[in-house]
């Protein structure tokens, strides 16, 4: 009997130990992008919503803007999606949405139905430039300055207090 209460005593010490250092970090769920501070990848890709088109990236250098990167396929684009139409109605921060291996004529639909938050449409549809992002998966937004840095990383669904707090403050703060 004596034998298993110093392990057990031991294993429950740890956890405490550790619970006590995951709750008090500050930095839990944050996973730093060494992309911050540098310049964003450029990229010229076709246009979802007008297929004459091509986006090239450079034409939003300049400004403040988000790059988002989501697809249909992606159940928490879904959840974030409202917040960035609400986002755009605002106005106060241009959003590109990089519609990431994707089909297009359900993107298409996807926006048709939910709302188009984007300025545009950047389609990569073999994921070529999600991997110069170093996009883990979908969403990930970045938040790129006028001179086309990175200054921020979001992994995982926007809500209004990160985008206010995250991406318009950011943004406001710098201008």
């Amino acid at each position: 009997m004596n034998r298993f209460l110093l392990p057990l005593a031991a294993f429950v010490l740890l956890a405490i130990v550790l619970a006590i250092g995951i709750r008090q970090s500050n930095t839990k769920g944050i996973v730093v992008s060494p992309l911050i501070g540098r310049a964003a990848p450029e990229f010229v890709l076709p246009n979802l919503l007008d297929a004459t088109k091509r986006f090239d990236s450079r034409v939003m250098k300049g400004r403040w803007y988000a790059l988002n990167v989501w697809g249909t396929w992606c159940i928490e684009c879904r959840v974030e999606h409202e917040v960035l139409v609400a986002a755009r109605q605002e106005a106060k921060l241009p959003i590109v949405g990089l519609n990431w291996k994707d089909e297009d004529t359900e993107a298409r639909a996807w926006l048709a139905q939910l709302g188009n938050p984007y300025e545009a449409v950047p389609v990569d549809a073999e994921g070529r430039v999600a991997i110069d992002y170093g996009v883990y998966g979908a969403p990930e937004t970045f938040l790129i300055d006028p001179r086309g840095v990175i200054v921020y990383k979001r992994i995982g669904p926007m809500t209004p207090e990160i985008w206010q707090r995250e991406f318009v403050q950011r943004a406001a703060g710098a201008s």
